[in-house]
Parts: structure tokens; C-alpha cells; sequence
């Protein structure tokens, strides 16, 4: 793993884990959109493997769909899962007439535990 898979794979975990102290804190919406940020870290610590960074959030979802579901190389429900995170992020940070249930969150949370798991896998195989 580079130096900068390793920070972003290091902001991925620390996003993580600030998602679930915001969850246990009662704030479902605040903690889906950190779980969001752990996902997107973890896409772009493996969209670097193949030489591509993006500045928008777009760019980063569409590329990890290309590069790793469509190819089979992650599998396809990890690109869903993103793109749905994104979408909980939303809600959670800009909505103020639709709110998160603590289950929706818990459900983000877990995807991005799987998901930053896989990424680590993954980059520890193109060493």
C-alpha cells in the first residue's frame, strides 16, 4: 500500500469510527454521512491503485463502479452501497424535512466496515 492509500485507508477508519460514537450519541444522520466519508476514502484508496483520483464525489462513484464492479473485481453491491451512502449523506447533512432512522444509519455503518475491509484486502494483494 502507498503512503497515500494508507492515509486515506487511516481517514476511512477514523470516519468510521467517528460514525459510530455519533450513532450512539443519538444522531443517526450525522453518523450515516461519516459512514459515507469511510466508503468514499476506501474507493479512493482503491481507485489510486489504478493511477486515478478525482475531485468530485461523481467522479470517484462512477470510476469505482467502472473500475471495480462492472469488472467483478469488487463486487457490484459495494458500488450500490456508495452510491445509497452518498444519497443517506445527503439527507443527513443538507435535508431538513427528511431524517434518518438509527436502523438506516446502523446499516450504513456496517456496509462501511465491509467495504473498508475488502479495500484493505485488496490493496494488500497489489503489493
Amino acid at each position: 500500500m502507498t503512503p497515500d492509500q494508507e492515509a486515506l485507508i487511516d481517514r476511512a477508519r477514523r470516519s468510521l469510527r467517528a460514525a459510530e460514537l455519533l450513532l450512539r450519541e443519538g444522531e443517526p444522520g450525522i453518523a450515516a454521512s461519516r459512514a459515507y466519508y469511510a466508503m468514499f476514502y476506501a474507493a479512493e484508496a482503491m481507485l489510486l491503485s489504478r493511477n486515478l483520483s478525482f475531485s468530485k464525489h461523481s467522479g470517484v462513484m462512477a470510476a469505482f463502479g467502472r473500475e471495480f464492479a462492472k469488472t467483478g473485481v469488487a463486487p457490484s453491491e459495494f458500488h450500490r452501497w456508495l452510491m445509497d451512502a452518498f444519497d443517506a449523506r445527503n439527507i443527513g447533512d443538507y435535508d431538513i424535512h427528511r431524517r434518518l432512522t438509527g436502523e438506516q444509519a446502523g446499516e450504513h455503518l456496517r456496509r462501511a466496515t465491509v467495504l473498508i475491509g475488502a479495500a484493505v484486502e485488496f490493496l494488500g494483494r497489489q503489493e
